[in-house]
């Protein structure tokens, strides 16, 4: 599979998702319609749905039923969107553009946009929670507790907290690829784990494809970070020039431009190799790992 290939089938995948966000999402109605507003906007309307696809992707590997890979990857979609919404707030990145955009707490108010995110993360447990048609039990509990893991503090909010501390803290390329690994690797890594989960996978074919998550977390943030430096807000559709306005620690002022690029080169030869044993079954993978790191929004 080619780069246009891979990037047509990350939009079907994305329609498909937006129409299950959509479904899964309340309506407004009544005392809580503001609220609901703010959380359809944040979570509709955009983005690559990368996660879910990736529960799809490394479902597909092990036969999973789609409709059980939408659930998953649906609801995985909804924490992320949360993360976005608290993450875009004056008390954290302070980021006005979000997917092309007013960020939710712009188009809202910061009040509104907190209790948003809080409803976010509590729907996307909840519709795990709730089970999925032909997902057995003790696999709803794993993904629940896995998603937990991802979003928590040795996850996501693990790794904003030490984003918020990076100053201070003085970060070097270690402690950079720790805050990266955390903030936006690990649900990253989590949505193949759960496509694993999905399929029962047997443990080589699961490490080595946590491993893939793992390479493509950080390159899809050294991507983000090479965008943030050089790319147009117009594409990429939220704040640019942001992180070096901030004094931020990225993989940029510990690398410079070029040892970026060049670490991204050695994740991809990485992550092939880790895909390898799929005998040419993972092309989609391997595909998505070169989409994420040319992209241009």
């Amino acid at each position: 599979m080619d780069g246009p290939a891979v990037e047509r089938a990350l939009r079907d995948h994305a329609a498909a998702v937006e129409t299950w966000l959509d479904e899964a999402l309340p309506r407004p109605e009544g005392a809580t319609a503001a609220l609901v507003r703010a959380m359809r906007y944040a979570a509709l309307g955009g983005g690559k749905r990368l996660r879910a696809f990736l529960v799809k992707a490394t479902g597909d590997l092990f036969e999973v039923p789609a409709e059980q890979s939408l659930a998953v990857g649906g609801a995985i979609e909804l924490l992320h969107a949360y993360s976005l919404v608290h993450d875009d707030l004056p008390a954290m990145d302070d980021a006005a553009m979000r997917r092309g955009r007013p960020s939710c707490h712009k188009a809202f108010d910061e009040a509104t946009a907190i209790l948003a995110g809080d409803a976010l993360q509590a729907l996307a447990f909840e519709l795990l929670a709730r089970g999925v048609t032909g997902i057995d039990d003790a696999t709803s509990r794993a993904l629940v507790l896995g998603l937990s893991r991802a979003g928590g503090p040795a996850g996501m909010c693990g790794g904003q907290m030490i984003d918020l501390e990076a100053e201070r803290l003085a970060l070097d390329l270690t402690g950079i690829r720790e805050l990266q690994a955390l903030k936006t690797g690990a649900l990253i890594r989590f949505s193949c784990e759960a496509g694993c989960l999905l399929g029962r996978a047997g443990d080589v074919d699961r490490q080595a494809l946590l491993a893939y998550g793992g390479r493509l977390g950080l390159a899809f943030q050294i991507s983000d970070d090479l965008l943030d430096l050089r790319g147009d807000a117009a594409l990429v559709g939220k704040d640019v020039g942001h992180d070096a306005g901030q004094g931020k620690a990225t993989f940029i002022t510990a690398l410079g431009p070029a040892g970026a690029e060049a670490e991204l080169r050695r994740l991809e030869a990485e992550a092939a190799g880790l895909l390898a044993g799929f005998a040419g079954r993972a092309n989609v993978l391997e595909a998505l790992f070169g989409f994420v790191i040319h992209r241009t929004h």
